[in-house]
């Protein structure tokens, strides 16, 4: 089985949208499960997530709690996963049609770990010239938003997220799938949203992200990488 982790917090504008998306282009339902995992959201995005459950049976859902934090919502999404393939995905991220088997073929074939390349759905240049090294298996290339999927024998041996980490979860947990096995690049895309982009400023935000992998690279903590974040970015 593959299971589908979604971390959520306020995500009513969007998350609905996202479920539509996963039904629609997962064609095999019955070995495909999603897992919403709350943060403590004050907006519609729990009852939106079980109103969804109720309506659509065709595809297995369930909502779970967890602390708020990415990284902790994602490891308590894992520990309930009935699957034996994990895929982490972002609340604003649309993977491509028949992304599930996609998933599994590369498993199969002995892939274990992996993500699609990116595309913005913003046109924006900047962006194009970013989403463009989705393309190479470099871990410089990598980010939550081409979203993640691993076998759980992996995900178990390297300890899941570390929860220190309340910013740049995803991209210090995949530099040590780097580290130690094989990563592959599916060549389809998951299209992602840039509302952050909208929201701070395309150029704005892209350089407090380099300042963000600069910093990590440079040794900086992860309660110095957050105050960075909360002090540059929306």
């Amino acid at each position: 089985m593959l299971s589908i982790i979604i971390p959520v917090l306020n995500e009513a504008g969007t998350i609905e949208k996202t479920l539509v998306h996963l039904c629609a282009n997962c064609l095999n339902k019955k070995h495909t499960e999603i897992i919403v995992v709350d943060g403590g959201s004050t907006d519609k995005t729990h009852s939106l997530v079980n109103g969804f459950a109720h309506r659509r049976t065709e595809l297995s859902l369930t909502v779970h709690h967890s602390e708020r934090g990415r990284a902790k919502q994602m490891n308590a999404g894992a520990a309930v996963a009935k699957g034996s393939i994990l895929y982490f995905l972002h609340a604003d991220s649309l993977p491509p049609k028949g992304f599930d088997e996609m998933i599994r073929k590369e498993v199969e074939q002995g892939k274990k770990a992996g993500c699609f390349r990116m595309k913005f759905d913003n046109s924006h240049l900047l962006l194009r010239i970013s989403q463009w090294f989705t393309m190479f298996n470099f871990k410089a290339c990598r980010g939550g938003d081409q979203s993640l999927f691993l076998t759980v024998d992996i995900f178990n041996s390297l300890g899941g997220f570390n929860e220190d980490f309340e910013i740049y979860e995803d991209c210090e947990f995949i530099g040590r799938i780097y580290d130690r096995y094989k990563f592959t690049i599916i060549k389809d895309y998951v299209v992602t949203s840039a509302r952050r982009y909208n929201t701070n400023g395309t150029w704005r935000l892209q350089y407090h992200f380099a300042m963000i992998h600069l910093l990590k690279w440079t040794g900086a903590s992860p309660t110095k990488l957050l105050r960075y974040y909360l002090r540059h970015i929306s």
